[in-house]
């Protein structure tokens, strides 16, 4: 932890309302990045996506329910993996109570991985989740929402995802996408976000925030993979596992 000055109360309030009109600063900005993001210019979804869900087959319209709006969550869970990304697994923590405040607000969230839904369903169970999560295992909606990739993408070196071109070192990586569902039936793709886009949902990251010690990053990744285990690893040793967070 870093050196800090003792002072007086009143020499602490003086530093601290400095700070608080910084606060400010940052909140009125936000207020501002959030109305642009709802400006934002909205695309047509031409492709019928099909996932596979514990009620059956299921299309991208069909998860909305009777909402609006949907917001989903690119968890990273391949085909074949014997558990879900820490990262991934760390965000998803963080959803089971907002799920009935977003219900009220017209919107439905659905988690959607690559691993067929056996796989998914036996992660749900151990990690004791409710939020819908469905499988785009054999459908192309992970590769055209830049969140998976294909062997011969990696091949080429680079893949696109969070915007530009990367080298991704995995075939999938996380993101969150939201759709919008009008009065005749057409979904629109409204906004996608990838990396650290993820972390304003982390109520973890913004409570450490508060603390001296902050989030605690200091090595080796810099990054929640220096101390974030999946919430039932906790009392276990061992690495955290492969994820990513840039």
């Amino acid at each position: 932890m870093q050196h800090h000055a003792i002072v007086s109360r009143d020499e602490w309030l003086t530093a601290r309302k400095a700070h608080l009109a910084r606060e400010k600063q940052l909140t009125r900005l936000r207020d501002e990045i959030s109305a642009e993001r709802r400006a934002l210019p909205w695309v047509k979804v031409e492709k019928e996506y099909v996932f596979d869900t514990p009620a059956g087959k299921k299309t991208l319209a069909q998860l909305f329910g009777d909402k609006s709006q949907l917001i989903v969550n690119h968890f990273m869970l391949g085909p074949g993996w014997k558990e879900g990304c820490v990262g991934c697994s760390f965000g998803a923590d963080h959803v089971e109570g907002a799920l009935v405040h977003l219900a009220q607000r017209d919107v439905a969230y659905v988690a959607v991985s690559r691993a067929p839904l056996a796989e998914i369903e036996a992660y749900r169970k151990r990690m004791g989740w409710h939020f819908a999560w469905v499988s785009s295992f054999g459908n192309d909606f992970n590769y055209d929402f830049h969140v998976s990739f294909r062997p011969e993408d990696l091949a080429r070196g680079k893949v696109e995802y969070n915007y530009d071109m990367i080298e991704p070192g995995i075939d999938e990586l996380p993101g969150r996408s939201v759709f919008v569902k009008d009065e005749a039936g057409d979904i629109f793709h409204t906004y996608s976000s990838y990396g650290r886009g993820g972390e304003e949902v982390l109520s973890t990251y913004m409570l450490l925030d508060m603390t001296p010690k902050g989030r605690d990053e200091n090595g080796p990744h810099h990054n929640l993979m220096d101390w974030v285990k999946r919430h039932d690893e906790y009392t276990t040793a061992g690495a955290t596992g492969a994820c990513c967070h840039s």
